[in-house]
């Protein structure tokens, strides 16, 4: 099962159906994804709570004052079946630079932007705008 897909798909769902929050099963991965959108302001905050088993991640999403979602698009790059994976230099930019890359790196779950300042490559994991 593709984690990455069914949380990035959760939020996209949620967004377009005006919900607040949404909730989706914890893991490292994806509070460091949710870290990452958060700092950019793709979403409010994020929770997470430990319930005795895997924990669960509350995601507050974040709408502009008409209303939208801040999130327009999410496209999923690197998939189990193919992984693509980048050098420093190579890492796209989104949109012209309005939009961003996620990546996993040696060094964490990054942006773009603060990968090719590291000088780190890894595996897209999606764009965002």
């Amino acid at each position: 099962m593709d984690t990455v897909a069914d949380f990035i798909t959760r939020i996209r769902n949620a967004g377009l159906a005006k919900h607040e929050k949404v909730d989706v099963p914890s893991s490292k991965l994806r509070q460091g994804i949710a870290e990452v959108l958060k700092d950019s302001g793709y979403i409010r905050s994020y929770k997470v709570a430990n319930d005795g088993k895997q924990g669960l991640m509350r995601v507050y999403l974040r709408y502009n004052e008409s209303g939208d979602h801040a999130i327009k698009k999410i496209h999923r790059v690197s998939t189990p079946g193919k992984r693509r994976y980048v050098r420093a230099v190579d890492i796209p930019k989104v949109r012209s630079g309005y939009g961003l890359t996620i990546l996993s790196t040696n060094k964490g779950i990054m942006n773009g932007k603060d990968a090719r300042d590291a000088n780190v490559g890894g595996e897209i994991l999606f764009n965002v705008w």
